[in-house]
């Protein structure tokens, strides 16, 4: 079997836009033709590779086709340079998926150095480190921060280090809420943060340590980490955050530890393809370098 990447190039337009009639514009060939190049990929390969629904979907094989091409064709952005250096110069598209927390606390600094030397197009997906695995087995991203270990087929892992989250709050909300000290009774009508409906950190935090389900008192969902701290600071809530973020706000006096005796630890892995090169080798070095300078003391 042989790839025709026209093929290949139409799944993934569809795929990354959302839509037929969007893909045909960016290939500048009409939406019928999208979906015979897709038909006939299926007729070459033996099987579906798309699944026509809302959202628009890859089967398990039309994934591994995107992922695929995506790598092709950074591999071809990484060698143009090298082959025809004279040529206008074109900014290197760089997908990473990131959790939040990363984000707000050492991720930043350890890409600045690489998009200030180097002419690069980040685009950072943000999704919540259980889930950025999902993004590269998807073909989203070309590396992701995780709190898993195991690599995916045709990636690598490396460990960076360790990330501890602890329960704050302001005085203010300790007094209001919490006057004789957090237990499972008030943490029923005290107002909490999360990420979103999906993370299972704060959700297994409270379980473990208060014995009380989800379902039994409610949280905020912001998707951001610098949001949980400053609604904290300003009395509106309790979170879950990393201490690295709230160093200096524990210090001052504007958050407090509400469980000084509780806490938990998150391993976080970076991952990336096996056989990276270019930019895409710099920003990954510099990730595994600096995350293990911040997170493990290295």
């Amino acid at each position: 079997m042989k790839f025709d990447y026209k093929l290949l190039e139409a799944l993934t337009a569809v795929i990354d836009l959302q839509s037929f009639e969007k893909a045909a514009a960016k290939l500048f060939i009409t939406q019928s033709a999208v979906s015979q190049r897709i038909k006939l990929l299926e007729e070459n390969i033996g099987q579906p590779v798309i699944i026509r629904s809302n959202p628009i979907s890859a089967t398990s094989a039309g994934e591994r086709l995107v992922v695929h091409f995506k790598m092709v064709r950074e591999l071809e952005n990484e060698l143009i340079p090298e082959l025809a250096p004279d040529s206008p110069s074109k900014p290197i598209k760089v997908s990473l998926a990131v959790n939040a927390d990363s984000i707000a606390t050492w991720f930043l600094g350890a890409i600045t150095p690489v998009l200030k030397r180097h002419l690069v197009e980040l685009d950072l997906i943000v999704k919540n480190e259980y889930q950025t695995i999902e993004a590269l087995r998807s073909g989203q991203a070309t590396g992701a921060v995780s709190c898993f270990e195991k690599a995916l087929p045709g990636y690598q892992s490396f460990e960076l280090g360790d990330v501890t989250f602890i329960l704050v709050c302001s005085p203010e909300f300790a007094k209001r809420y919490f006057p004789n000290g957090i237990t499972k009774d008030s943490l029923r009508f005290a107002p909490g943060i999360s990420y979103d409906p999906n993370d299972d950190m704060h959700v297994k935090f409270i379980e473990q340590h208060f014995n009380i389900q989800a379902r039994d008192y409610y949280c905020h969902s912001v998707r951001s980490s610098q949001a949980f701290v400053e609604l904290a600071k300003q009395g509106a809530a309790y979170c879950l955050v990393p201490t690295l973020q709230i160093e200096e706000e524990i210090a001052n006096g504007e958050l407090i530890n509400l469980c000084p005796d509780k806490s938990i630890t998150l391993t976080l892995y970076w991952h990336s393809w096996v056989l990276v090169q270019g930019i895409h080798k710099q920003i990954s070095k510099e990730i595994v370098r600096y995350g293990r300078q911040i997170l493990s003391g290295e």
